[in-house]
């Protein structure tokens, strides 16, 4: 597997780093990956062994969960640094593994990316560590992301359920007082909706890959797969991936659902001011929209997404990230232990989701009042964490990615991305995205099934 893995590796360039599995230790040490299980003592040794590690992460203030990790271990003393968000982290991250030097020991990375370190053989396999045993402690689907075999290449951090998010007065104003269930009745809510008010139902942002991808998610596409060295699966333009672009091409040509460009000035002002009526987003959308549209508060809702067929209860997933130990780390030990503490330890894992707002892929805080009891007055009174907290166990667990996700994005942007914001036939669109992708796995050396 190893050779496969460089062949495909060593045709990307630049992707990805390559070589990077540090060998030869034994794990009873503080350095070097471990070949076996590691021990309870071997970490007792560890983390009562004086350690600084560094950890690479965008979370504001996450310096509270690591205060935690430093109080229950004195020894390890831990250096936060934010590099950058998106591309900026990633390039810096791999730049640093090329070199062969200055990268962290810890680093926070998203589902889809996982896939391309796993390819540079850049990331620690944490089952020696005991990770397996944590397993059953995250929704099973949030798990699957970080460890699609038999090896765990990641502790999950927060996750994206899609939902639903509303102007209930809107709505009301159409003659709508339930969110639509299925998706043909969104269809019929949008036509009202925009007779009645003139606002959008909703926008899908034209070059957004990642919302087209989790409505891929929830109808049951599988766009993407691969096996962890050299072969992947592409298969954008299935016939169910076709369903889901000719509904939205649909809404998009009778001008019944926007296509602004999202997260900027101009779509923050169109949730302010009811140019949309709601949302089709995730389940960190509630807390970032009451910071982009306070002046609405109390006039939304939250409900799950529309489904396929009535009565099903099925949702997809956008965003979401996990924190990963890199196989560089002289102190694989330590690095695994503050992974799994600040994701896993229960007091850290609330902290996340309750001060930091991220979307708990834990069972224990999906579970916990402190977090499914809060009443949001933005949503009047509604219990969303608890909402999301139950789509979440809705959210299909077979979901692979690509090794070259940057690649994905990108040509999505040129490709679907030109004409959904031209209004135009979003299945014609699929079809020409299959052809990059695939002319582009054929090019970097890997088998495309």
């Amino acid at each position: 597997m190893r050779k496969s893995r460089r062949t495909a590796a060593s045709l990307l360039g630049g992707t990805v780093a390559l070589g990077l599995v540090i060998t030869g230790c034994s794990p009873g040490s503080n350095g070097g990956a471990a070949t076996e299980e590691v021990t309870q003592d071997d970490i007792d040794a560890a983390m009562e062994t004086p350690t600084e590690l560094t950890f690479w992460t965008w979370v504001p203030d996450i310096e509270q969960e690591v205060a935690l990790f430093e109080e229950a271990y004195p020894a390890i003393d831990v250096k936060v640094e934010n590099v950058g968000q998106g591309l900026a982290h990633y390039q810096k991250l791999r730049s640093a593994l090329e070199a062969g030097e200055g990268a962290p020991d810890v680093a926070q990375i998203e589902y889809q990316y996982i896939p391309s370190f796993v390819l540079s053989e850049s990331l620690l396999d944490l089952s020696p560590y005991g990770a397996d045993e944590i397993s059953g402690d995250f929704v099973e689907w949030a798990w699957n992301q970080v460890a699609p075999g038999e090896e765990v290449w990641a502790i999950p951090q927060d996750v994206g359920p899609m939902g639903n998010l509303y102007r209930e007065d809107i709505l009301a104003a159409a003659g709508i007082n339930e969110p639509p269930a299925t998706w043909d009745d969104y269809a019929t809510a949008a036509q009202a909706v925009k007779d009645a008010t003139g606002s959008y139902i909703s926008n899908v942002g034209a070059t957004q890959a990642g919302q087209m991808i989790g409505f891929f998610w929830q109808a049951g596409v599988k766009p993407f797969g691969y096996d962890g060295a050299e072969t992947v699966s592409i298969d954008v333009n299935s016939a169910e991936a076709k369903v889901v672009a000719d509904y939205w091409t649909d809404l998009i040509q009778r001008d019944l659902i926007s296509t602004d460009v999202d997260f900027n000035d101009e779509w923050y002002q169109g949730l302010a001011n009811g140019k949309y009526a709601g949302w089709l987003t995730a389940a960190w959308g509630p807390i970032f929209l009451q910071g982009t549209a306070e002046g609405t508060s109390g006039l939304w809702r939250a409900a799950p997404l529309p489904q396929w067929n009535a009565g099903e209860n099925v949702s997809g997933n956008w965003g979401g990230s996990s924190d990963a130990v890199l196989a560089t780390s002289e102190n694989p030990i330590a690095a695994y232990m503050l992974a799994e503490f600040i994701n896993h330890d229960e007091e850290s894992a609330l902290k996340l989701a309750t001060e930091q707002f991220l979307f708990p892929p834990q069972v224990s805080v999906l579970e916990d009042p402190a977090f499914t009891d809060q009443e949001s007055e933005f949503y009047g009174g509604q219990q969303v964490n608890q909402l999301f907290a139950e789509i979440s166990e809705t959210v299909d667990t077979d979901f692979e990615w690509l090794p070259f996700m940057d690649y994905v994005y990108s040509s999505y942007e040129e490709t679907m991305g030109t004409v959904i914001a031209d209004k135009g036939d979003i299945s014609d669109a699929l079809d020409t995205w299959q052809e990059q992708l695939v002319s582009y796995a054929e090019s970097q050396g890997f088998t495309v099934e």
